[in-house]
This record gives structure tokens, C-alpha cells and sequence, in this order.
């Protein structure tokens, strides 16, 4: 065995690795699972943190420093909850917009508004987040339909809350409302 092969197995294990998480990250909302726990270290990490200015320590664990803590764990806890329970993503959403609201009174202005920004980001594209549907067997991810009021076939995972409207509108007719 060459050192040259050694290398193509090396580059192959890479590959393959990174087409793995490519596959995870379409399949689920990745970036508003990634936002949510991102939001979630400022809010419990700043109560617990002396800031030294000069020679004057402040310590900014109070009594909320608990609630804090509670409130960064439980964001970590629904931004993995996203990642691997997809399907409960509406709740995770919302439950991330609340706790980031809910910073803004505990957590020192939700982690000095890093973690409150970052929170409500990332709970609104977890409740904006739709699953794709799975392309036609026989024809490639992205090459739908391009005709007038066609919508293009969206790749998985990357789906809209809006990818199914152009089709309605065009089903519906324009303006015209029937009852049936």
C-alpha cells in the first residue's frame, strides 16, 4: 500500500463525513437550533462573571444568578432539542422566544442583549422552519416545474412556510373565492 492511497482514503473519510453532516443539517432546522443554544451561554455564563475595571472588582451574581442559570441550561436543552426532535419545533420555538423574553427581567437585559438577540433568532426560524419535501424520484433536486405559477421543488430540509403559495394562488384562481 502507497502513500498516495493513504491519502485518497483519508480524502474519502473526509468526504464522506462531510456529505454526513450536510444530510443532518438539511433534515433538520440546524441554524435555529445552533442560534438557541448560542443564546443560551451569555444568559447563564454573565451573572457568574466578575468584571474587573482598574482596580474595581463587580460581581454580578445576585439572586436571579439561579434563574439565569436555569434559563441559559433550559435554551441549551431546547436548541439540542431541536436538533434531535425536529418535530417538536413549533413548541422549542416558542418556548425559546418566551425564556428570552423572560432574560430581558432576570438575566442581566438577557445576557447584555446578546443572548435575548440570539434567542428570539433563533426561536423564530425554529417556528418558521418546514420540512422539505422529497424530490420526484428520477429527476434532480431543484430542476422542477418553471413554468408560470410553478413552484420549484424544494431540495430537503430546506423548505418554506410560503413554498406551496404560488400553487395555491394559481389553484384558487385570481381573486376568485368559491364556495364548495
Amino acid at each position: 500500500m502507497s502513500t498516495h492511497t493513504e491519502e485518497l482514503t483519508r480524502a474519502s473519510l473526509f468526504s464522506r463525513g462531510r456529505v454526513a453532516f450536510r444530510h443532518f443539517r438539511w433534515r433538520r432546522p440546524f441554524w435555529a437550533g445552533l442560534f438557541t443554544m448560542i443564546a443560551g451561554l451569555p444568559i447563564a455564563y454573565f451573572p457568574y462573571r466578575d468584571v474587573t475595571l482598574g482596580d474595581l472588582t463587580i460581581r454580578m451574581a445576585t439572586t436571579a444568578g439561579a434563574g439565569s442559570l436555569v434559563i441559559g441550561v433550559l435554551l441549551v436543552v431546547l436548541g439540542l432539542t431541536v436538533w434531535f426532535q425536529p418535530h417538536v419545533r413549533m413548541f422549542a420555538g416558542v418556548a425559546t422566544v418566551l425564556l428570552s423574553i423572560v432574560s430581558l427581567v432576570v438575566s442581566n437585559f438577557g445576557g447584555f442583549l446578546v443572548g435575548f438577540l440570539f434567542g428570539l433568532i433563533g426561536g423564530a426560524m425554529s417556528m418558521a422552519w418546514v420540512p422539505g419535501d422529497a424530490a420526484a424520484p428520477g429527476s434532480a433536486a431543484g430542476q422542477g416545474p418553471t413554468g408560470e405559477g410553478a413552484a420549484p421543488e424544494a431540495t430537503p430540509g430546506t423548505g418554506s412556510a410560503l413554498a406551496d403559495f404560488a400553487g395555491a394562488a394559481a389553484e384558487r384562481g385570481k381573486g376568485k373565492h368559491r364556495a364548495d
